[in-house]
């Protein structure tokens, strides 16, 4: 009977109220998680601008955890929502199992690395003596207990990928809100606790994440009827499903590490200029991301319950419903995509005000952020496209297309065009005119490959 549910929902429900119910639960999750972001470096942002600093040069290496996490988790949730369209159940318990297993073997990973890459990682940069030893507190933390984080994204993406984004979203929001509740509390050493600083900070999110992980299994093993997760599953891993799982999820997982590498890569430019206005930047730096995630996160809620459906349909082979969801996906992108370019054009001073040191550091950073958002948030309005095709291919099993499209807009052009911009402007706020031009050139690619795709899989069905 739950199998013939799954069928009528994700077959024949009318594709905008489908789409809507599937994505606004993970929307108004993601919201949480962004809401959470700003909350979390508004209470740092008092301890200091080493402080913003040091969680600014921790930002890409949490962003490659979860990437490893995501992009493992997209795997496993395209070839499991595939499975259940071709009604291969025996198929989609196993994928269900193998991506609990490489979730734990990508914790154990990050784990040995916490224990020994930390304090060089800090040192790379040129930082301060302080910076390194608060942002080596702060990531140490975050990397030796990542087996919440890993654990929590991947039973997500199963609940998500059976179509129960409303349970995902309250696994989401109960991590969220204890990391939120937690952060001051930790922080300033509320309710008897030693004030911690940036460590509590790292606390209070492994705690959220761990506490939302067994959440997330209770939820799964009492109402994703839709597969069976089993420890004897979990510890045979198959080689065929998992080489399946990473066709989709190393794509994916390259496309965020891209992101911080080139994260790390504008870190590093930002040396260029004289060590105050490199430690103001890279400190606006981590504040823009911190921003940005507020429009970002919908339309990777919007994209996670748009994926099932395409794969769904993709393997039921009905291509109208493929064509309609991917349509009516762009248009709700770009319209959040609008309201936040908006935001970032017109209140960008309010907006990085919200994280006041309550010092004269903040004069630096507003004169340095206000020119940077606005720069930035022209990438905006071609955005939308292009996070929903790469989403798209993923769907279908061509990771490799949203590889190559994240390969030349952040590696090809973005980076070398910052440099270029910084060598030869010596001004900090010109350098990230790169942005709008490296989305041009996504857009570019990822319109020639949907229409690719579109001529030679979608109108065949």
């Amino acid at each position: 009977m739950a199998e013939n549910i799954r069928e009528n929902k994700m077959g024949t429900q009318k594709i905008n109220s489908l789409l809507l119910s599937m994505a606004i639960p993970m929307m108004i999750s993601m919201l949480v998680q962004a809401l959470y972001n700003i909350v979390d470096t508004m209470f740092v942002s008092k301890l200091g601008q080493d402080s913003l600093t040091a969680l600014s040069l921790a930002f890409p290496v949490q962003n490659l955890m979860i990437a490893i996490g995501v992009g493992t988790g997209v795997g496993t949730n395209a070839l499991l929502s595939r499975s259940l369209g071709e009604k291969n159940f025996d198929r989609a318990n196993k994928v269900a199992n193998n991506g609990i297993f490489l979730s734990a073997v990508s914790a154990i990973v990050v784990m040995i690395m916490g224990f020994f890459l930390v304090k060089p990682y800090f040192n790379s940069f040129g930082a301060s003596e302080n910076v390194a030893k608060l942002g080596t507190e702060y990531l140490s933390i975050c990397m030796i207990f990542s087996f919440g984080l890993f654990g929590q994204t991947m039973y997500e993406k199963l609940l998500q990928s059976t179509g129960k984004t409303a349970y995902s979203m309250i696994v989401q929001l109960v991590g969220a809100v204890i990391n939120i509740i937690l952060d001051p509390i930790m922080i300033y050493g509320y309710l008897g606790l030693p004030a911690m600083g940036v460590a509590g900070a790292a606390l209070a999110t492994v705690t959220g994440q761990i506490i939302a992980l067994l959440l997330a299994i209770v939820i799964n093993q009492k109402f994703n009827r839709e597969i069976s997760v089993t420890v004897k599953g979990i510890t045979k891993p198959e080689g065929e499903i998992i080489k399946r799982i990473y066709a989709v999820g190393v794509p994916s997982i390259c496309m965020a590490s891209i992101g911080s590498v080139m994260n790390v890569c504008l870190n590093q430019i930002m040396r260029l200029f004289d060590v105050a206005t490199a430690a103001t930047g890279q400190a606006v730096f981590g504040i823009y991301f911190k921003l940005q995630s507020f429009v970002f996160m919908p339309i990777f809620g919007l994209n996670n319950g748009m994926v099932p459906i395409v794969a769904y349909n993709f393997g039921a082979k009905n291509k109208e419903r493929i064509k309609k969801t991917i349509k009516l996906a762009i248009i709700y992108a770009t319209g959040i995509m609008i309201v936040g370019f908006m935001l970032f054009q017109i209140i960008p001073g309010q907006l990085l005000r919200i994280f006041d040191t309550g010092n004269d550091d903040m004069k630096e950073i507003i004169r340095i952020g206000i020119p940077m958002m606005r720069s930035i948030c022209l990438s905006f309005l071609l955005a939308g496209f292009c996070i929903v095709a790469g989403s798209v291919f993923q769907a279908l099993g061509h990771g490799m297309l949203s590889l190559w499209v994240s390969i030349c807009r952040q590696m090809v052009v973005l980076v070398p065009a910052a440099f270029l911009l910084a060598f030869f402007t010596r001004d900090i706020t010109v350098m990230w005119l790169s942005f709008p031009i490296a989305e041009l050139a996504s857009f570019a690619l990822s319109f020639i490959f949907m229409k690719r795709i579109y001529k030679k899989e979608i109108n065949v069905l």
